[in-house]
């Protein structure tokens, strides 16, 4: 039963940040924003959020484990897009290669690549040598200047020479408001929805979602705590695993139709990019909120994330693009990480 419940959350979640992302990006339609900022930082928060929710929640929950499922869910989602959504990004470039759709070599604007993943290590690394100096007040002011480096990588971002490219694709991604083509079914000779149209549905679809995704998270929660238990497992560890791959992975899917599109900067942007936010602002969360020791597990966790981000920045660096058997490897990171954790 606890597992149904479990399940029952992640899609409560999931549907309720596919909302927020849709409500959002209208929202900022509506206020005459750039495509870029539209597509690339709204769209961006807004899949990430369940992974920003999700550890607060945990963390005030009151629950005896809520710290460890929140470190576990914040720690888990770098890991994940530095190991195992890279590996899913390279199998679907072999798939389509073999089509003769594109070739195995990503095409993706590496101006834009080397940023994100220059700021993500120098930002997780930060957070990560905190997990191991115990020091409130360095805690605290390294959770402030996260968040406002987040807040010069934007600005920097919109000034790259690589963002007319990321913008222009972007841009063309963005589907009608979900609640007025639901209202449309019951009324069909109400109008289609454009940029023409009222603002305040787009500001409750999005009132809803954050609602729906608390609540999920409450959910998630609770059931991580049961089935943990119940299982003899570590909450931190049982949290880092299947949180992000359950709350992240699937938006990041999307980059799988991007690269069959030819889209490569999007589709490695879209996870670059938020591996840059889930270093900032969930990082922030747990600085703040929790002791932030990183030990065993988790220090294990956060060191991979880095070495495997930085075999992604030299390669950008020095190769000047990825290969699809580069983003395979990246996938024995995840493997080795399994291994150590049930070798314990």
């Amino acid at each position: 039963m606890e597992w149904v419940a479990l399940g029952s959350s992640l899609l409560v979640i999931l549907g309720g940040a596919e909302l927020f992302t849709n409500g959002v990006e209208w929202i900022g339609e509506g206020f005459g924003l750039s495509e870029g900022v539209v597509g690339s930082v709204l769209a961006a928060v807004g899949t990430a959020l369940p992974e920003t929710i999700l550890p607060l929640v945990a963390i005030v929950s009151g629950h005896a484990a809520g710290e460890d499922i929140g470190i576990g869910a914040i720690l888990g989602a770098p890991f994940m897009l530095t190991t195992l959504a890279m590996l899913v990004v390279g199998t679907a470039v072999l798939v389509f290669a073999r089509d003769g759709r594109r070739g195995t070599d990503l095409d993706a604007d590496r101006g834009v690549l080397r940023q994100d993943l220059a700021t993500f290590l120098i930002l997780y690394g930060l957070a990560v040598l905190a997990g191991l100096v115990h020091v409130r007040p360095l805690h605290w002011a390294l959770a402030a200047g996260l968040i406002v480096a987040y807040g010069f990588y934007v600005r920097r971002h919109f000034r790259s020479p690589g963002e007319p490219e990321l913008e222009t694709e972007a841009g063309s991604e963005i589907k009608p408001l979900y609640v007025w083509e639901w209202f449309r079914r019951l009324r069909p000779k109400t109008a289609e929805w454009s940029i023409a149209s009222p603002n305040w549905p787009t500001f409750v679809q999005t009132a809803v979602s954050l609602l729906l995704i608390v609540a999920g998270a409450r959910l998630f929660v609770s059931g991580v705590n049961k089935i943990a238990e119940n299982l003899g497992v570590s909450h931190l560890v049982f949290a880092l695993l299947v949180a992000p791959v359950a709350t992240e992975l699937p938006e990041k899917f999307n980059s799988v139709l991007w690269v069959r599109r030819g889209k490569d900067t999007l589709a490695l942007g879209n996870m670059t990019g938020a591996m840059v936010f889930q270093s900032a602002f969930p990082v922030s969360i747990g600085l703040l909120l929790t002791p932030w020791h990183l030990a065993h597990e988790a220090l294990v966790a956060a060191v991979i994330a880095l070495v495997a981000g930085s075999v992604l920045w030299l390669t950008i660096r020095f190769r000047g693009r990825f290969s699809a058997r580069l983003l395979l490897f990246q996938g024995a990171f995840f493997a080795a990480y399994v291994i150590y954790v049930v070798s314990r």
